[in-house]
């Protein structure tokens, strides 16, 4: 046979995720009490089993690689027990259901689909998974694929007790992307996994939209925050890139780094805020480039454990204050010859380079006074108060440590804004 011929032959069988078998056929799956059961128990590896629409019994036990395909209308149900289908073989699809009825357990992390150590390579598409603990839980298995799927986590608990939309712990290498997830703990919860790419998600009504731990050379790129507590949470992980996201809203941190080294944060915007859009605690060797903070209480929180992070390129837009950074240091955000743009930096540029010919101090002794004695607020409108502000601004030398940019940008540089939308 001719080589396009096997080429064809293996791209169709890497889009069902099967091993093609000689003896593979498809099955049709009445909606009648241990039809689903009966089917599992004959099928054989390859097999596509359809559901017809109706209500389909589980708990159920995936042990060989197959297909389970859902007509419209099918309907996946669990006893309230454990998780509705779990998975022990590779490359199973699990594709156009509706899946509900797990149980409430976070012990077992009672799941819709539950993926364990041995389900690598499976594919959980299209499906709709309403009123589980947990969406979905991978566990342990490598190169699984999750995409297309709707989540919508308990309201009938309080938050801190509902599950994750999508759990995973040791997952190498997978990929998350065009879910929306609404209504869990966490959207996405990463946990000890390396090398998993999370993009083109959609977040609402969550703890974290994305909590990611110990997950080392991830991406999380093209992904949108609407009203969490906190979009983006990266903690004691190592060369993440952090890219194209959206944080709207969200109401603690868009974008938090605590013990996050060596990230590449670029291409994000981030506004609207009631408290910081970026947070970045014991954070350091971070490229953080060509990103939007606008209209939050404060830009950046800048704690003094962070060391030898990079700012450049940034836009810092109608911020109350454009950042917070209490420390005794000096910190140059000017990387390469080009600062940041501050919209509430007046400034010149009388040469015409697009940067301003005076450099930038967003806090000065006053603000650090504040912040460590917020009493002190209340002598903020007197004449000594003022006075001291006003030398400083003229006498820069009798400045404390702090954030410095000796570049700033006259514009804001114009930055694409990410493009997220569902796949179906």
């Amino acid at each position: 046979m001719t080589r396009l011929f096997w080429q064809t032959l293996l791209g169709a069988t890497a889009l069902v995720g099967v091993s093609v078998s000689a003896h593979a056929a498809e099955i049709p799956v009445p909606a009648q009490p241990d039809a689903l059961a009966r089917a599992l128990e004959k099928a054989q590896d390859g097999d596509v089993l359809r559901l017809s629409a109706g209500i389909h019994q589980g708990p159920i036990i995936i042990d060989r690689s197959l297909v389970l395909k859902g007509e419209p209308g099918a309907e996946l149900k669990g006893n309230g027990k454990g998780s509705v289908i779990t998975v022990e073989a590779p490359d199973v699809v699990v594709d156009g259901l509706v899946i509900t009825g797990s149980g409430l357990s976070n012990q077992t992390i009672d799941s819709g689909v539950k993926l364990t150590k041995k389900a690598d390579r499976a594919r959980i598409t299209g499906n709709k998974f309403l009123n589980n603990l947990v969406g979905v839980d991978a566990h342990g298995p490598d190169d699984a694929y999750v995409a297309d799927n709707l989540i919508e986590g308990r309201r009938d608990l309080r938050p801190n007790e509902r599950g994750n939309g999508i759990y995973v712990w040791n997952s190498p290498r997978l990929v998350v992307e065009f879910n929306t997830i609404k209504y869990g703990r966490d959207g996405i919860f990463v946990n000890t996994s390396p090398n998993d790419t999370l993009r083109n998600n959609y977040f609402e009504n969550t703890r974290f939209a994305v909590h990611y731990m110990y997950g080392n050379k991830g991406t999380i790129s093209n992904n949108v925050s609407v009203d969490n507590h906190i979009g983006y949470a990266l903690m004691f992980s190592d060369k993440l890139t952090i890219t194209n996201n959206i944080s709207d809203g969200d109401r603690d941190h868009g974008l938090m780094l605590n013990y996050a080294n060596n990230a590449v944060i670029t291409g994000n915007h981030v506004k609207a805020s009631p408290e910081k859009c970026l947070f970045m605690y014991n954070a350091n060797k971070n490229k953080v480039d060509g990103n939007t903070f606008e209209r939050c209480e404060i830009g950046v929180h800048f704690t003094a454990g962070s060391a030898k992070n990079k700012f450049s390129n940034n836009a810092f837009i109608g911020n109350k204050t454009q950042v917070k950074y209490v420390g005794t240091r000096h910190l140059e955000w000017t990387y390469e010859g080009r600062g940041n743009f501050w919209s509430d930096h007046s400034a010149f540029d009388m040469n015409g380079d697009g940067v301003a010919d005076t450099a930038y101090r967003p806090n000065d002794m006053v603000d650090q006074i504040l912040w460590t004695q917020p009493t002190a607020k209340l002598l903020t409108g007197s004449p000594a108060v003022q006075l001291l502000s006003w030398t400083q601004s003229q006498f820069p030398a009798l400045l404390p440590g702090g954030i410095v940019d000796k570049k700033p940008l006259m514009h804001a540089p114009e930055l694409a804004k990410p493009k997220v939308g569902a796949r179906r």
